[in-house]
Parts: structure tokens; C-alpha cells; sequence
């Protein structure tokens, strides 16, 4: 068994004035359409849960970048956060083998100020 572990931290502020300066070229960049779904109908909390899955998307990079060939073998929409019916974020990676991978466990937090995330991936 192999345990991977990647964590990110961002200020919610950054993304806020990635959002408000670049508008769709970074949200379409970053983004997926289900996670900018999900971030606008959060009205007043949206930055922080924008922020979240910007740190989820960096610590997931972290996590499973020892099976990419390079660090250009995978894009910001590769990664995708979406809730399960239960609320619990989880992860969907496409176009990177992931077939020795048995679980990924993905964690996020935010405050006023940050946003955290931190993914767990374990392998054999």
C-alpha cells in the first residue's frame, strides 16, 4: 500500500479578485460548469467555496503527481469538485490512469479569510 497525501491553502481574497478583475476567462479556465453551478448558488459565501475548490484542484495535483509524466499532463478541469448526496465533496479526476488507486479522500475548510483542502489518495 502506498499513501499519498497533498494540502493547499489560498486566501479567499485572491480568487475573489481573480474572479471580479479576470471574470469568465479564469472561471472558464478553472472551472468546470458544475462547480461554477455550485459556487453561484452559494450568493454571499461564494468565494470561499470557489476558493475551496481551487485549493481542492492544487492538493489533488499534489496528491497524484507521481503518476503524471509531467506537470502538463493534466489540467485545472481535469479535476473536478462535485457533492455527494450526502453533501461530502469528492473528486473526479479525468485522464490519468487511475486504476492502482483504491480511494481518494478529499477534505475542505474555509473561513473569512481561507480556504483549505487536503486530499488523501491511497494506492497498492
Amino acid at each position: 500500500m502506498k499513501v499519498t497525501c497533498g494540502t493547499d491553502i489560498i486566501e479567499i481574497e485572491r480568487i475573489q479578485r481573480s474572479i471580479e478583475e479576470i471574470g469568465e476567462k479564469f472561471l472558464n479556465r478553472v472551472f468546470t460548469k458544475q462547480e461554477m453551478q455550485y459556487c453561484e448558488s452559494k450568493k454571499s459565501q461564494k468565494y470561499q467555496h470557489y476558493a475551496a475548490r481551487f485549493a481542492a484542484k492544487e492538493a489533488a495535483f499534489k496528491a497524484i503527481s507521481w503518476k503524471l509524466k509531467d506537470k502538463y499532463e493534466i489540467s485545472w478541469k481535469d479535476i473536478e469538485i462535485e457533492n455527494d448526496v450526502q453533501g461530502r465533496p469528492k473528486l473526479n479526476i479525468i485522464g490519468v490512469d487511475l486504476r492502482d488507486i483504491e480511494d481518494i479522500d478529499l477534505s475542505l475548510s474555509h473561513c473569512k479569510e481561507y480556504a483549505v483542502a487536503n486530499v488523501t489518495v491511497l494506492s497498492h
